[in-house]
């Protein structure tokens, strides 16, 4: 076997997914949810990638291709022989409204087309439990497997000969099969005619979904790929959004930055919401806004974590996977995320700002009220308490805690938006409260944080380094682009932090020494910058440079090494999804010049 990359294509329908590599192998997806188990894990099971996979292997096969069916989450593979046979396998997550209800069953649909020739094809279904400490026992039937991968078991359904998929042997595909891997109870219906129309309809619904969206005029096919992307990173029975589909990928080789990425930081959701949000997908804002109203409700005192499970709890323990011996046999494979543990700021300001929006949109289903601005200003007030105290910041320093701007600009951020939510609300005096509070963490920050000797912003009101958050001071509107505070950052910034056509998002060490990747939404936010600043024509060629390391689904990972151009760092990545998104909608010629 080649050693594992990154060319990985997910399928999912918001309840579980899989990561297929680009000869059709599940080689990553977990149950019930996305942060389960992982049944197929070979993605990080070092030599051992023939267990904890699903692949279907064709004799003599020569190459393969892959794309998605236009518009949505269905993956086609075209496998092909040296004789000149081949197949197709469509894979999909059932995903469609019955019954009054979306179903989405914990269920992975796979259909083999023979067409070319006469394909002969073995079926490996090797699923492992327990964090890949053993290979799931089996028990069958005449037209099913099951497979018992914990607690509770998976079934195979199937029309393939059950014997061969037993046997682990080759033989001769002549007609259509169809795999339904899904919930241990019988199939209902005639398994062909029923997985066909799961495929139509489960078609339809991402088309539909599609359709609602506003795109840019440029680079359609990429926002289109990142947004169902980033949909499928949503847990739809909480509304919550997990950073990653992935643990432990590596964000360089051997550098033992590997962190389990399956929960939702409130940061990250803010970004892929506010990205969403630009391209009208308003369904994933009001199911996240719904999570977030939980997390509040639940909250003592307005105090907020980084980050939590996907069902809200805060408890995300941090421990090994020993079975596991990682990305290219780079461990360690972690589970759970301590940083839950950190004190992270910045996190105010990421609850009030998209909760905010509920009480303006007046699209939405559920707009916010005046009980919902009670439990929001509590939100605010640990946001003032805390704007001028150290903590990990947005880069979770395990090792140190230090004022950190970000932070605070977040935090007036959410003092500020507090107070054009109560104006909406005609409540003056609350009005007033919070802007005095805004302008107040306003001039901390101008004291504290600006360097007259570098003639910059620091990353903290401590330290004199750079990062490259600084550069969302004119997108959380705390600046204007063509302030002269901002542009001298922006110079010195690039100075320290630009490789070429990627962006570090700090060069100072960290607790694991210093960065060796570049991080790719720090890339898309220098680009924006770029773009802002009036350096258009630039902007758009480091996209059009970014754009050209997608992986053939047209997704990134976390980081990129800017000297060799590989992807790293966990797969697919809402961050770098989102700056696609806003990149592409900031720098596309408009729709009128077709018009």
């Amino acid at each position: 076997m080649t050693q594992p990359d990154l060319q990985l294509a997910p399928i999912g329908n918001c309840q579980v997914s899989a990561l297929v590599d680009e000869n059709a192998g599940f080689v990553w997806g977990c149950v019930p949810r996305v942060d389960g188990d992982p049944v197929f894990c070979s993605l990080l099971n070092g030599d051992q990638r023939d267990v904890g996979t699903w692949r279907f292997e064709l004799e003599n096969q020569v190459s393969s291709n892959q794309h998605y069916v236009r518009n949505t989450a269905i993956l086609v593979t075209r496998l092909e022989a040296e004789d000149g046979s081949a197949v197709e396998i469509h894979d999909f997550a059932p995903r469609f409204e019955r019954s009054g209800r979306m179903y989405r069953p914990v269920a992975f649909i796979r259909i083999v087309r023979p067409v070319a020739g006469a394909p002969r094809l073995r079926v490996r279904l090797a699923p492992m439990k327990n964090y890949g400490e053993d290979l799931a026992a089996t028990t069958n039937g005449t037209n099913h497997i099951r497979y018992l991968v914990g607690p509770q078991a998976m079934r195979l359904s199937t029309d393939a000969p059950v014997g061969y998929i037993l046997e682990n042997c080759y033989y001769r595909v002549e007609s259509d099969q169809h795999f339904f891997l899904g919930p241990d109870e019988p199939f209902s219906g005639n398994i062909r005619s029923e997985i066909r129309r799961m495929e139509a309809n489960t078609k339809k619904y991402w088309q539909y979904w599609v359709r609602g969206l506003h795109i840019p005029l440029e680079w359609q096919e990429e926002v289109i790929r990142a947004a169902i992307a980033l949909k499928l990173c949503q847990h739809e029975e909480t509304g919550a959004i997990v950073a990653a589909l992935t643990t432990s990928i590596p964000e360089a080789s051997d550098s033992q930055r590997n962190w389990d990425y399956r929960y939702c930081w409130i940061r990250d959701s803010y970004y892929t919401v506010q990205a969403l949000n630009r391209l009208g997908a308003l369904d994933v804002l009001e199911k996240y806004l719904a999570y977030l109203r939980n997390i509040v409700d639940q909250s003592r005192g307005g105090q907020i974590q980084p980050l939590y499970s996907v069902m809200g709890s805060g408890d995300l323990h941090e421990s090994e996977a020993v079975h596991l011996a990682g990305y290219r046999g780079m461990g360690p494979v972690r589970i759970g995320n301590a940083a839950y543990k950190q004190v992270q700021y910045d996190c105010y300001g990421q609850i009030v700002m998209p909760t905010a929006q509920a009480f303006f949109d007046t699209r939405l289903l559920r707009m916010a009220d005046e009980t919902d601005f009670a439990h929001l200003e509590e939100v605010g007030e640990a946001a003032w308490a805390k704007h001028d105290r150290p903590d990990a910041g947005l880069w979770e320093f395990r090792t140190r805690q230090e004022v950190h701007t970000y932070s605070v600009v977040m935090c007036w951020a959410a003092c500020d938006r507090l107070a054009n939510v109560a104006a909406t609300l005609g409540k003056g005096d609350r009005v007033r409260y919070w802007k005095e509070r805004a302008e107040h963490i306003r001039a901390k920050i101008e004291s504290e944080a600006w360097r007259e000797e570098g003639e910059h912003y620091g990353a903290s009101f401590q330290s004199d380094y750079l990062d490259a958050s600084l550069l969302q001071m004119v997108e959380l509107r705390y600046l204007k682009p063509d302030d002269e505070r901002f542009l001298k950052t922006f110079a010195a910034i690039e100075r320290n932090l630009r490789r070429g056509d990627h962006m570090l998002r700090y060069a100072a060490e960290d607790d694991f020494g210093a960065p060796e990747t570049a991080f790719n939404v720090c890339t898309f936010w220098l680009i924006e910058a770029l773009a802002l600043v009036g350096r258009r024509d630039e902007a758009r060629e480091i996209f059009t440079s970014m754009l050209s390391h997608t992986t053939r689904s047209g997704l990134l990972s976390e980081d990129l090494d800017y000297e060799t151009n590989e992807l790293w760092g966990n797969f697919p990545q809402t961050y770098s999804l989102v700056g696609i998104i806003n990149c592409a909608g900031l720098l596309s010629k408009p729709w009128s010049e077709v018009r």
